[in-house]
């Protein structure tokens, strides 16, 4: 076997951290506006990258990853959460993501009580799907609202109507799943403060128990940036997605939901743990085209096109690329940059005597607060908490 080299992988570390497994699914029916993630539609693929051939190499895939921990004397422990992203999981349908979960736990262990979410766009759900999924063993289900306001929808290049997304939500409550997300996009080009409070209506209509929220980001290279470069609609403007911010910050709070993550909000027992365990510095082996991955102190991405990805498996090899180790300083600064996004905010004992000062101003400008041992980002400091961390980081 050869593709990763996991010698410096401390054992003690994989064993000790929450071990999750993501499995990327790269492809979509269209390509959105605004995305430039690792996905690819039928037109892009052709008849050489199914989702048949993809789920093949994914299981191969994971049967090495578990060989190659256990041959780095660092054995998987017990799964405990699974995330199915894209890219669109439910375009594969109920039995083939049932597979998908039926891959992992051929080569590995689920922990009991395991958090295992799908990602899936309104417009390829249906009750069905939700009860194969839920019989299948998922306990999560994350859909692609982004807004509830048609022309909004149709600046993203999102295809279905601005009601699916609530109604699939609540298909998925009945179909007997407790953990129910909706994803929103706020300050695109165009959208009104009537249009986002439509979006929060639907979401809290949808009786969810999770929300992520995400200010629009102009990615180069995207369908979105060409337009905006060539004059078509504006840039987002930081002010306006401040605003965004706090109207959906109040609005979520004021039914129920905390923020725990600067762009996520919960009920009780609502958190991802499959994201927290990314954020809290846990272990996590990415499968598909383009996943990132994490073991014990060593990064990876996989290729990214889904072709040479399954010819790198079927040649006996990880089909790595780009393996890192992390240094002492990379991990330091790794671990601020996340916790700091926290509700539980950075255990100060972490931060050198400068980090401590700098810490310390940041307090006493208003952006964080000192609770016990740990800073934690106020109200304010979350709207600014890029600069927040950069000031720590001195």
């Amino acid at each position: 076997m050869t593709g990763l080299d996991l010698s410096a992988v401390d054992p003690r570390e994989v064993a000790d951290r929450p071990f999750g497994i993501y499995i990327h699914v790269p492809f979509c029916a269209t390509r959105c506006g605004y995305c430039d993630f690792n996905t690819y539609t039928p037109g892009e693929l052709g008849a050489a990258s199914s989702p048949e051939s993809w789920l093949e190499a994914m299981r191969v895939e994971l049967g090495l990853a578990a060989a190659a921990m256990a041959a780095a004397g660092a054995p998987a422990p017990p799964v405990q959460t699974v995330f199915v992203g894209g890219g669109t999981p439910s375009l594969l349908g109920g039995k083939m993501l049932a597979e998908v979960l039926d891959a992992v736990r051929n080569s590995f262990s689920l922990a009991p009580g395991a958090e295992v979410t799908t990602e899936s766009n309104p417009e390829s759900t249906s009750p069905r799907l939700f009860e194969t999924l839920r019989a299948a063993g998922y306990t999560r289900i994350s859909l692609g609202m982004q807004s509830a306001a048609a022309h909004v929808l149709q600046v993203l290049d999102r295809v279905h109507t601005p009601g699916r997304p609530g109604a699939a939500a609540r298909e998925a409550r009945a179909a007997d799943f407790d953990h129910v997300n909706l994803d929103l996009i706020y300050g695109t080009p165009g959208e009104r403060d009537e249009d986002l409070d439509a979006s929060l209506d639907a979401v809290l209509s949808a009786g969810v128990d999770h929300v992520s929220a995400y200010a629009l980001i102009v990615e180069d290279g995207t369908a979105l940036a060409r337009r905006i470069r060539r004059g078509e609609m504006p840039a987002p403007d930081d002010d306006v997605l401040a605003d965004r911010y706090e109207r959906i910050d109040a609005r979520l709070r004021g039914a129920g939901m905390d923020w725990y993550e600067v762009s996520n909000w919960a009920r009780p027992g609502g958190e991802c743990r499959h994201n927290l365990g990314y954020w809290d510095g846990g272990n996590w082996w990415g499968a598909g085209p383009g996943a990132h991955s994490h073991v014990g102190g060593v990064r990876w991405v996989n290729r990214k096109h889904p072709a040479t990805y399954s010819a790198e498996l079927s040649a006996g090899r990880l089909p790595v690329t780009g393996t890192e180790h992390l240094t002492a300083e990379d991990r330091h600064i790794e671990q601020v940059m996340l916790t700091m996004r926290l509700r539980t905010g950075l255990d100060l004992s972490v931060l050198s005597a400068d980090e401590q000062a700098a810490a310390r101003q940041t307090a006493d400008d208003g952006l964080t607060v000192v609770d016990g041992d740990r800073l934690v980002l106020t109200d304010r400091g979350r709207l600014l908490a890029d600069a927040v961390i950069r000031d720590i980081l001195v």
